[in-house]
């Protein structure tokens, strides 16, 4: 679960994920939309890659990108359990 914190941590990479979450792209297409060296941006889809918050399927000679949700279910699900009672009180008094 570290490495997908350390990953959500980027503003670039969760840019990366909000363009995802509309449709699959190339690294390519993904490097268009910013202002940084090509390098960068495989060093980042690289870091989401191993968080497991995208796949990447290769087509001919590009390989294109996809948003893989699981690993932020299973995040958001964990958080979630954060939140819920275990039935003592959430707030603890001064001594």
């Amino acid at each position: 679960m570290n490495t997908v914190f350390k990953a959500l941590n980027d503003p670039t990479r969760r840019a990366i994920l909000d363009m995802l979450k509309r449709a699959d792209l190339t690294a390519g297409e993904i490097a268009d939309a910013f202002q940084i060296s090509k390098p960068s941006i495989s060093h980042h889809l690289d870091l989401l890659k191993q968080a497991g918050l995208i796949d990447a399927e290769r087509e001919g000679q590009f390989i294109r990108y996809s948003l893989n949700t699981t690993v932020l279910d299973d995040t958001l699900k964990w958080l979630l359990t954060l939140t819920q009672s275990n039935g003592d009180s959430n707030h603890h008094e001064a001594s």
